[in-house]
């Protein structure tokens, strides 16, 4: 006679018949089942907006950067060709050379320009701290086409209020707009005061959450302003300085409507960026499939130059 161990231990017996479980799975009740279908029923209207206007034309895009694409035509698989072409034009190259001097000139500025306007506004010594928020981020939500027609008239050569200030400190008048040495400086002072605003709400942000304790300590050491701005502010500001770094480089490599609104790209094509390039290839010359390759490769250097900033922030952490 078998004993009952024997059974259930034998293949086949007790404990080898299947179960008829599958491989362990989490165990969601019906409550939350019911609030997973809620959660996606009203996420829906945006995963179908995402869907319809920004992951479908990427992947079209993507593809037409392949192709001989030129409105109303059918495409035509070329491959890697409108990425050699692009590569092969020494306009391209100018662009990049532009782009790169934009964001050379213009991020430095444009960070500077935004940490000193959050901490004038975070002062306690700033009376009315809400009418310079509003002064400082006005120009972000100022029409640009506004804004342009505003700077053109003070860039002008002969009736401009900069070269008036320039003729009353006995310089000479500058052609702002009309020399290729100063036409790109003249973008850069725009784009920095129409943007710096934006960056400023994010340093207040920052500032206000700086725990009070640390300037409460350093005064006690007694510590003035500026050892309070480098051993206290600065290091706690590290996070937003990331962060703010890597939206105003891509925002500089997507330089479009300022040199497009104020110089159109001239004088000596000095003013054009890799995006207004774009913009010629896509729009003026109506060949979309090498627009399409220039976007991509925008996209490319725009992720490897915002890459870079992260991984120095992680090594620092790190260390």
């Amino acid at each position: 006679m078998t004993s009952p161990a024997i059974v259930r231990s034998a293949p086949g017996g007790l404990a080898g018949r299947p179960t008829g479980r599958g491989p362990h799975r989490p165990h969601w009740s019906r409550q939350t089942r019911r609030n997973l279908r809620t959660g996606l029923l009203f996420i829906s209207p945006w995963l179908v907006g995402f869907a319809a206007f920004y992951l479908y034309p990427a992947i079209a895009s993507l593809y037409y950067s392949f192709t001989d694409f030129r409105i109303l035509q059918t495409p035509t698989w070329v491959g890697l060709d409108n990425y050699s072409r692009m590569l092969a034009d020494s306009q391209f190259w100018k662009a990049l050379g532009n782009t790169a001097w934009f964001v050379l000139l213009g991020v430095p500025l444009s960070i500077a320009a935004s940490l000193t306007a959050a901490l004038l506004v975070n002062s306690q010594l700033t009376r009315a701290p809400a009418i310079f928020r509003t002064a400082f981020f006005a120009p972000v939500v100022t029409t640009l086409v506004a804004v342009a027609l505003v700077w053109r008239y003070l860039f002008h050569t002969r009736y401009g209020l900069i070269n008036y200030w320039f003729e009353s400190a006995g310089l000479d008048r500058i052609d702002w707009l009309g020399d290729p040495h100063w036409s790109m400086p003249a973008i850069v002072i725009l784009a920095v005061w129409k943007n710096f605003g934006y960056n400023m709400i994010i340093f207040v942000a920052a500032l206000q959450a700086i725990p009070a304790d640390l300037y409460e300590a350093a005064r006690i050491d007694g510590s003035s302003f500026r050892q309070e701005l480098r051993y206290v502010t600065l290091p706690m500001l590290k996070p937003t300085f990331t962060l703010v770094g890597i939206m105003t480089v891509a925002g500089y490599f997507q330089l479009f409507a300022e040199p497009y609104v104020m110089t159109q790209g001239g004088p000596l094509q000095s003013t054009v960026s890799v995006l207004y390039f774009m913009y010629d290839e896509g729009f003026k010359w109506w060949n979309l499939g090498a627009a399409s390759a220039v976007a991509f490769v925008l996209f490319v250097i725009i992720l490897a130059a915002t890459a870079l900033p992260l991984r120095l922030t992680r090594e620092a952490q790190a260390s």
